[in-house]
């Protein structure tokens, strides 16, 4: 053994080495992403890993390395869960041979997802048991744990961390490399009756799942990570039920010596029911501090009734904890001194909890997320409004960084639900307003990942819209992994790569551009030409994501030309060009060199940028 400073994901990483794990697939995705990355940088020559194309891939990935009786791990963010959903309905009821875990990240806030949905639900939805830790240490330790139960049960497992613990950090205590579980998988047995899913087969396995979890319940009130401070028996009258890191920020607001028992759940699916009993029995109000779901508020509402106990249950179905968004230390000790407050009164000293008064400290700045400088969605974003202007068009976007195209001034993006969705939302419009130019902009990984189906779709029902594929070479937004197009895959080999422009010409569309958007005099009239043809077609805006590329050289100001129009800030809002005096400056420690500004100002006032040539298939071309 010996200590590492981990950050969460990282933690989970190391215990699923540890607990030898044979393949890790999964999709880039924060709060997930450090957690494959992590297996891919510190494993041993036989564990395989990938980043597939997408969640639904993943699973099944694994789902295959499991039936051969491998462990296996596949990694996503929540909203990642709801892709992969087809595939893990129908696992549960197949099971697995080997332990599978399905790593998934929630994001309470949120603080960089679409929604905020809960994994916990998720997991009562599917009847899959799940784990929830509460810090990065037991998190290292919840994950080897849930490897053994998911083999000892033959089924796909949960393990559900949230942002606070995956990306928070702790001194632990690890396994060294050489102490590691090998696990060696029997291979795949044949056995239709297994493996292939018929009706018959659901139906008796299903009933096989209901009075597995039922023992199940049972069995994890007597798991270690689910208990109950302080010991039933003490005089407490007042409880508080929680999970996850809410657990730590609950300590942080009840010592030792309050009146106030506390249960923490680590597995919410199955419910430890008997436990839960327990903890309830002798108790006048329980405060569930929980965050997004109110999963342990129903379930003690469900004991309560069931056993007949006299206990008011309080949370947030009752208005006494926010029914949204992330919890932290100070509101939960806000809702945990108001619950005291009003169930014993304020007087009461020992029960009231102490808040220190501290200087508030000043409100920071509003900094809102912006496109890089330099970054070349602005300059597709851009290309495409000029050419478009005065026209009748909807500018449907999707999930990546330049979701980010929708704040001023760009203002393009008019849609965005979720990773492909563009593409049909674009289509869905031209069906009932077919005067109007539809475009629908998708990022060159999320192509691969969910938006050749909708390219498909639009094909065969004949739609009449502009597909713009903004090619950045990388999946940028979660931290540059490599994707099909990139040539090189997580275990570090380098192979063909994937030509989207080859794949849009095989579904069949005959109108497929490549163009430089930093060419902005060329991206325009490329915008307009395709645009003007019938049916669905296609541009490929290309140029490499700004932390990819060494800028060449940096544009400046000639302060004797600029004449203080500000139409570089007002057009493109680029962070690099900075009002001053009047007039415009280029911050050095931002500009890349791109020379959009320089190609944006009537008056040359803008020069010295060198852009990275791009070798690109002619304008005009078709298939």
């Amino acid at each position: 053994m010996h200590t590492e400073f981990l950050m969460g994901n990282e933690a989970i990483a190391l215990g699923a080495l540890a607990a030898g794990v044979n393949v890790v697939a999964g999709y880039p995705g924060t709060p997930s992403t450090e957690v494959l990355e992590t297996v891919a940088k510190r494993k041993t020559d036989d564990v395989y890993v990938e980043w597939s194309i997408n969640e639904k891939a993943a699973m099944e990935v694994a789902a295959g390395a499991a039936y051969a009786g491998a462990r296996a791990m596949v990694t996503m963010k929540q909203v990642g869960l709801n892709v992969a959903s087809d595939p893990l309905m129908s696992l549960e009821y197949i099971g697995v041979k080997g332990g599978m875990v399905v790593m998934v990240a929630d994001d309470p806030g949120p603080i960089s997802s679409q929604t905020e949905q809960d994994t916990r639900t998720f997991a009562q939805f599917s009847k899959l048991p799940i784990f929830d830790p509460s810090s990065v240490a037991e998190a290292y330790q919840m994950v080897q744990e849930a490897f053994e139960l998911s083999e000892r049960l033959g089924t796909p497992v949960f393990f559900r961390a949230t942002t606070r613990v995956d990306h928070g950090y702790e001194s632990i205590e690890v396994v060294d490399e050489q102490d590691w579980q090998r696990h060696r998988p029997e291979g795949f047995v044949k056995d239709s009756s297994r493996w292939v899913i018929f009706p018959r087969l659901s139906v008796v396995n299903h009933a096989k799942i209901e009075a597995r979890n039922a023992r199940l319940s049972d069995e994890l009130s007597d798991y270690h990570r689910n208990f109950i401070v302080p010991e039933v028996g003490v005089q407490p009258r007042i409880g508080i039920a929680t999970h996850g890191i809410n657990y730590a920020y609950v300590r942080e607001n009840i010592d030792e010596q309050s009146h106030v028992r506390i249960l923490r759940v680590a597995t919410p699916f199955p419910f430890p029911e008997r436990l839960a009993k327990e903890f309830l029995e002798g108790l006048d109000e329980v405060l569930c501090v929980e965050e997004l779901d109110p999963v342990i508020e129903r379930q003690l509402v469900y004991v309560c009734g069931k056993y007949g106990l006299d206990v008011r249950i309080r949370g947030k179905l009752t208005g006494d904890v926010a029914p949204s968004g992330e919890n932290t230390v100070e509101s939960v000790g806000e809702a945990i001194a108001a619950f005291i407050a009003q169930v014993k009164g304020s007087t009461d000293d020992q029960a009231q909890i102490e808040s220190e008064t501290e200087a508030v400290p000043p409100t920071l700045p509003v900094r809102p997320p912006v496109l890089c400088a330099g970054c070349p969605h602005r300059a597709s974003f851009y290309a495409v409004k000029c050419a478009m202007k005065g026209r009748k068009t909807i500018y449907c976007g999707d999930i990546g960084c330049y979701t980010l195209g929708n704040a001023a001034p760009l203002d393009m993006v008019d849609t965005c639900l979720c990773m492909g969705a563009g593409i049909n939302i674009a289509q869905g419009v031209f069906h009932v307003e077919p005067d109007t130019a539809c475009f629908a902009f998708v990022g060159d990984s999320t192509f691969f990942a969910s938006g050749i189906t909708g390219t498909v779709n639009a094909f065969y029902n004949q739609a009449n819209m502009t597909l713009v594929v903004l090619d950045n070479s990388t999946t940028a937004m979660t931290g540059h992994q490599p994707h099909p197009g990139t040539g090189r895959t997580m275990m570090g080999e380098v192979v063909e790569k994937v030509s989207i422009e080859a794949i849009l010409r095989a579904i069949g569309l005959s109108v497929v551009e490549t163009v430089d958007p930093l060419d902005h005099k060329l991206a325009v009239e490329t915008v307009r030409r395709v645009a003007d043809e019938p049916g669905v077609k296609a541009i490929i805006f290309k140029s490499p994501c700004v932390v990819l590329a060494k800028p060449q050289a940096k544009s400046q100001v000639d302060p004797t030309k600029c004449v203080g129009c500000q139409r570089c800030v007002r057009q493109l809002g680029c962070p690099g060009l900075v009002p001053r005096d009047g007039k415009v400056v280029i911050d050095d420690s931002l500009c890349t060199g791109c020379t959009l500004c320089e190609q944006v100002c009537p008056f040359d006032a803008i020069s010295g940028g060198q852009r990275i040539e791009m070798d690109l298939p002619k304008a005009g071309g078709r298939a």
